[in-house]
């Protein structure tokens, strides 16, 4: 098992408090060392892990009870009992060290040994997708925007410092975590440090744990964590164990005395978003010398993931991409917000549908990086939403399309990510073609479609191709399109579902431009839940390849 380094300052700070409150004459002081020492332990009997340990003694201010090696000590006062859960399961038995100090820094310890019988189960789906068949290995997810960044403690969203792609320094980018378990349901974690055994510290923690370095600030620098230099160091381990767990509705992964690469001393992260192919959590930690908590993001994608994977695509070069980065409307310069009662003329957006597209921040904005399109019951019967277009602004022909996004939910919502053609006000619907490369129904749910509508097949009757996709509403999911001049092919997470066949006897030999809504109720969308109150379409961003 290899050593890295760990804060552990509770002794120290204890020993400079106590010098810092001294009398210039330390012979007026009474030492007094605490004494008999009576320790209690309550170890839950359901294979939780939770132990509880209680301890008295004469003369004792504070207790720090130490329950593993390496671990930093829980701090209570005398009678107070300091709680703990080992993560490691199976039958063992542990060794417990209770120390109690008294005045001047005087001290007294005593170690108990209890014998454990840990079973701890994660949910199998959030078990296989970390994990995997049994050992998964996640590296940095680093050709995206906002792979790591920091903002301010406990912000749902990065709203401080996303990191634009492959902007860190590579000794985090070697870095590879490692999920695994076994039949007997133990959880192992690992961390692979790269070239020369380091990671990636914090700068605000450099200083304090490597003196003889002198970091700018704000810039994080590559240090052999085993090799720190200070009396508040006790090592973490790289080799250890792992934990998933619920509070509140909310997913938590716990790396016992460890860390998820980046090392900033937080061992516990909430779980922003988790699939087979993507994991994104956030920690919340006070470096040494801030004086604030800070929120750290980090996204891992799988060692082996090709997103490309199963389907060959002819075009690989990036021509053209919004990210959604700049908060508020959405880019005039690309985006017509559209609020007419027809939208763009001649576009089918009658079909007995409910809503009235707004351009109110409500039902249309960008925050977080991502684009958001909100249907919204009135409160009177009737709906709210918004839709964009490009048209006169981006529009091109052939490539590849990916659109990353999550759908909303609800019996009536109708989201789509779909295109028309370029000449569509001169050469009205369904001359100018319609190009569907997601729709979804939220009384068909995980149900998608991909659809041609042409003057040959249009309306009811187009040519369509299907899918199912589990979670469309929960996780974003990426929904592609392989336009050439034989066929258009349409996938899901780089999955093909189908392909629709193209020729000089269809308007699609010319150049299209994006449309993005959510409709509600009409021909597709069908009978609106009548407890329906309101529903997101989030789209991190849109990417053509040539």
């Amino acid at each position: 098992m290899k050593k890295v380094m760990k804060k552990y300052g509770s002794f120290l700070l204890i020993s400079l408090a106590f010098m810092a409150c001294q009398e210039d004459e330390p012979g007026l002081s009474t030492l007094l060392t605490p004494a008999n020492l009576s320790i209690t332990t309550d170890i839950a009997s359901d294979q939780s892990g939770n132990v509880s340990v209680t301890t008295t003694a004469d003369n004792a201010l504070n207790i720090h009870v130490i329950f593993k090696e390496n671990n930093d000590p829980v701090v209570v006062k005398p009678g107070e009992p300091a709680t703990f859960q080992y993560t490691q399961s199976g039958q063992y038995s542990q060794i417990i060290t209770v120390v109690a100090y008294g005045t001047g820094g005087t001290a007294s310890s005593k170690t108990i040994t209890i014998d454990l019988d840990v079973r701890l189960l994660i949910d199998p789906a959030i078990l296989q997708k970390l994990a995997g068949d049994g050992t998964k290995r996640w590296v940095w997810n680093k050709e995206e925007l906002g792979h790591w960044g920091a903002d301010a403690a406990f912000n749902e969203q990065n709203d401080g410092f996303p990191a634009p792609p492959n902007s860190m320094n590579p000794c985090l980018y070697d870095d590879v975590l490692v999920f695994s378990y076994d039949e007997n349901d133990s959880y192992g974690y690992q961390l692979e440090t790269g070239v020369n055994d380091e990671t990636l510290v914090g700068w605000a923690d450099v200083q304090y744990f490597f003196p003889n370095a002198t970091p700018q600030q704000f810039v994080d620098e590559c240090h052999d964590i085993s090799t720190a230099n200070s009396t508040a160091v006790k090592s973490i381990d790289t080799d250890t164990s792992f934990l998933v767990v619920e509070e509140d509705g909310e997913l938590y992964l716990e790396v016992e005395n460890s860390t998820l690469s980046f090392w900033s001393g937080a061992t516990r992260y909430k779980i922003i978003e988790l699939t087979d192919d993507f994991l994104h959590v956030r920690g919340d930690h006070q470096p040494i010398l801030e004086t604030i908590e800070i929120a750290y993001y980090h996204q891992f994608r799988p060692e082996d993931y090709d997103p490309n994977a199963g389907f060959e695509s002819e075009f690989n070069t990036l021509f053209w991409s919004e990210e959604f980065s700049v908060a508020g409307t959405p880019d005039p310069a690309v985006w017509n917000i559209d609020t007419g009662v027809l939208g763009v003329a001649g576009t089918p957006t009658g079909n007995n549908e409910a809503q009235v597209y707004t351009n109110d921040p409500n039902n249309i904005t960008v925050e977080n990086d991502v684009l958001k399109i909100t249907a919204i019951a009135d409160g009177s019967g009737g709906y709210t939403s918004g839709r964009i277009n490009s048209l006169g602004n981006f529009e091109f022909q052939y490539g590849r399309v990916e659109i990353r996004a999550k759908l909303p939910t609800g019996g009536g919502t109708w989201p789509a990510l779909w295109m028309l053609g370029g000449d569509l006000l001169s050469n009205p619907w369904p001359g100018a073609g319609e190009i569907d490369i997601m729709e979804h129904v939220g009384n068909n749910q995980d149900n998608i479609i991909a659809a041609l509508h042409d003057p040959i097949n249009f309306g009811a009757t187009p040519r369509t191709v299907t899918t199912t996709v589990t979670g469309v509403s929960d996780d974003f999911h990426l929904y592609s399109m392989e336009w050439t001049a034989s066929g258009i092919t349409f996938l899901v997470d780089n999955v093909e579902f189908g392909t629709i066949a193209n020729d000089g006897t269809r308007p699609f030999d010319k150049d299209f431009f994006f449309i993005l809504n959510v409709a509600m109720g009409g021909n597709l969308g069908g009978t609106i839940d009548p407890a329906f109150t309101q529903s997101t379409m989030e789209v991190d961003y849109i990417r053509v390849y040539k």
